[in-house]
């Protein structure tokens, strides 16, 4: 299957074309400062308000697409938005992975793809009671350097409350496009006023949004672990099959490989079966449908097949990160240590709608390479752990004779 296509003006894309396919994590929230995953940034970077419970059970429903064009094409004719009546369709549908987005937030993703954007540092996901907490904080980035940390509850945006507000508005105002939702996000250099709390504490902080940069991939060697190789995985980007493969060819031959898949929140399936392709000799990595039509995903180039590799995944593991795992697991390539994943299996390709807004809609699901269902079983470990996962996972590869 080819990779996300290019186009000479992004805001123009091809009716009905499959640009990417992406397994994306929860729900749609694009990231002004972060990738999409299992959380949105509101300059912050992903795609949900996000329960991290693994084995959701699916809806079964996926919402249709010649409906939804229907409606926006209906509405613009009236001199509504087409974007928000394609959004009530996809909401009636049951569908909770379909998405509608307008030509700037879908720009905004292809950037977040590219693994560059312009934000605060801040992921974001919707809590309990509709209350919209902090998942995730960029090192180095203006909300890292602010002290904003995981689990603070982020009250208001610019003075405007966030509480029971879809994490995608939240994350337009992070952005700084909620003003022009057909338009870029705001520049480099311009201020966003966040209400934040902690505990009993409440404060007010303003940031000045930069250009930021996603590590998706990084590599260290623990100390005392005996030449281990550890290399987390947080989204799958462009590039990130490659950045795996560089990781692998420098790890030690006798210390044994660690893939850290937790909190993984999914991207582009082809970069997740890439990455497989590094830890694999040729073959099958998944099989998904496409409107009822069966295709394959392989590993393209032999990778290294020798070097003892364990594989870490929790609840918040999701989508092209579950079909990484599964790959591993399936061929027999790694041990699977950790808690059940997410369990989110279903294909989602996008189309652009008469006024340029793009609906990104659920056309199938991907089964592992043993045909397994992903979709609301998530996967299982070899081995689960819900604590003290990492300390078990090097037992593991001392047993499988890496020095960990």
């Amino acid at each position: 299957m080819s990779g996300p296509c290019s186009y000479d003006r992004p805001r123009r894309i091809r009716r009905g074309a499959a640009l990417t396919l992406v397994f994306v994590s929860v729900l749609a929230t694009g990231a002004a400062t972060g990738t999409w995953g299992d959380d949105a940034e509101g300059a912050a970077g992903s795609r949900a308000p996000g329960p991290t419970a693994a084995g959701l059970a699916p809806t079964g429903r996926n919402a249709d697409r010649e409906a939804v064009e229907r409606a926006a094409s209906q509405a613009i004719e009236d001199g509504k938005s087409g974007a928000k009546a394609a959004a009530d369709v996809v909401s009636r549908s049951g569908d909770r992975w379909s998405a509608i987005y307008t030509a700037g937030e879908f720009e905004d993703f292809q950037r977040q793809l590219d693994g560059a954007y312009v934000g605060v540092g801040l992921w974001v996901r919707q809590a309990a009671g509709g209350r919209i907490a902090v998942s995730r904080v960029q090192p180095g980035s203006p909300a890292a350097h602010a002290g904003i940390a995981v689990g603070d509850r982020l009250r208001a945006v610019d003075g405007r409350a966030s509480q029971g507000r879809p994490v995608t508005e939240v994350v337009g105002r992070l952005r700084g496009d909620a003003g022009d939702p057909h338009g870029p996000p705001a520049a480099v250099g311009t201020p966003v006023e966040l209400d934040l709390q902690r505990g009993d504490r409440r404060w007010t902080t303003t940031l000045h949004r930069t250009r930021l940069r996603t590590r998706n991939v990084t590599t260290d060697r623990p100390a005392g672990a005996d030449g281990l190789t550890r290399i987390k995985i947080t989204a799958f980007a462009k590039g990130t099959g490659e950045e795996v493969r560089r990781a692998v060819r420098g790890a030690s031959p006798h210390g044994g490989l660690l893939l850290d898949l937790r909190g993984n929140t999914g991207g582009l399936v082809t970069e997740a079966a890439a990455s497989a392709a590094a830890f694999l000799d040729g073959g099958l990595v998944a099989t998904y449908d496409v409107r009822g039509s069966q295709r394959a995903l392989y590993a393209e180039r032999p990778g290294n097949t020798r070097i003892p590799l364990v594989v870490l995944v929790d609840g918040g593991t999701i989508s092209a990160g579950e079909l990484l795992a599964g790959a591993l697991q399936d061929r027999g390539r790694a041990i699977v240590v950790g808690s059940p994943t997410f369990g989110k299996g279903s294909v989602q390709m996008p189309s652009e709608l008469a006024d340029g807004s793009v609906a990104e809609l659920t056309v199938g699901h991907y089964r592992t390479p043993s045909g397994r269902a992903v979709d609301g079983h998530g996967i299982t470990p070899d081995l689960v752990v819900d604590h003290g996962a990492e300390k078990r996972a090097r037992t593991v590869l001392s047993g499988l004779g890496a020095g960990a």
